[in-house]
């Protein structure tokens, strides 16, 4: 989440007329995040998320993400709402921009999960992998292992990011090219389930959010990128066996990998790590100066990278 495009006040309470949700009180600019612009709407009925889309987030795809997030909802898992106006539309257009009100959840995204939290986070993917398994949507990965030459490309001179840099992807790109898996179970997924797009009380989910990278791909690579976000130190250099070994146990409760999956992790975990550096990478030299975003250290994910490029990788994933 994070403000780029800013929101006229007569506009916004035009808006917001439209809908049976109160009168506007407040629309607060949130920081967090990197790709939307994103408001905390309080209104006489109560809080409410208002999602200006911007940058990776094409309008044609806004169907879709309404669809989805239907989809799981009605399967019960705790996802925020599209809200839609008397008319019965949830796209509406504000500020030049396509955008939603969206149900705000209650809940926490926790910085630093416990062992506990990381279990109910992987119970909470597993039982949303179940909920899309009959899923019939579908939607390319536009931050898949295709796209990811091109955003290395995009970002320019990776040198000028972290020294040596231009090399290690280049390397990396080769080899994921080389031996990336073409066969295993895929549906859609989240992609991007890191601890801030998870609210919790205590252990308990309350809400799985941000779902604006939701697209097809293997399930065993959603369960990597939800790894490589939950189980390791701050900067990237350690996994915590306790905290790995409890996702690794909740996801497990929900969903079986199969021996092709679990034996791919290792080197699925490589693409997620690769695919954070580049987009952090890309984030860092082009996002504009004057927004209200919070840019996020790309050095982190170069130290999963190396990480799960060691030949012990796959203890990391025991637990299942």
């Amino acid at each position: 989440m994070a403000v780029y495009t800013a929101v006229d006040p007569d506009d916004l309470a035009a808006l917001v007329a439209r809908y049976d949700i109160g009168t506007v009180l407040s629309c607060k600019g949130i920081a967090e995040g990197v790709e939307n612009s994103n408001f905390l709407l309080e209104t006489t009925a109560g809080r409410f998320i208002l999602t200006l889309y911007e940058k990776r987030v094409r309008e044609d795809d806004l169907p879709f993400f309404v669809d989805l997030l239907g989809h799981l909802a009605a399967r019960g898992c705790p996802v925020p709402a599209m809200i839609k106006d008397r008319a019965g539309t949830a796209i509406q257009q504000i500020s030049g921009r396509a955008a939603c009100i969206i149900q705000f959840l209650s809940g926490i995204s926790l910085t630093h999960p416990s062992a506990g939290q990381c279990a109910a986070a992987g119970t909470a993917l597993g039982a949303m992998h179940r909920a899309l398994a009959d899923y019939d949507g579908s939607r390319e990965n536009s931050m898949g292992h295709r796209h990811w030459r091109g955003i290395a490309e995009a970002t320019g001179n990776l040198d000028a990011v972290l020294p040596g840099l231009q090399a290690i992807v280049e390397d990396e790109l080769a080899f994921l090219d080389a031996h990336w898996p073409a066969d295993l179970p895929a549906h859609v997924i989240h992609a991007d389930l890191f601890p801030d797009n998870v609210l919790m009380l205590g252990e308990h989910v309350t809400g799985l959010i941000d779902f604006y990278f939701a697209a097809t791909d293997f399930r065993a690579y959603d369960v990597a990128v939800t790894h490589a976000s939950w189980t390791f130190s701050d900067d990237g250099r350690d996994c915590d066996p306790a905290l790995a070994g409890a996702l690794m146990r909740g996801y497990a409760s929900e969903v079986t990998l199969n021996d092709a999956e679990f034996a791919a992790l290792p080197l699925l975990a490589r693409g997620a790590a690769l695919r954070f550096l580049l987009t952090r990478a890309h984030d860092w030299v082009h996002t504009p100066a004057d927004a209200l975003v919070t840019r996020k250290d790309p050095s982190p994910f170069l130290n999963r990278l190396r990480r799960y490029q060691a030949a012990d990788a796959a203890s990391l994933f025991a637990g299942a």
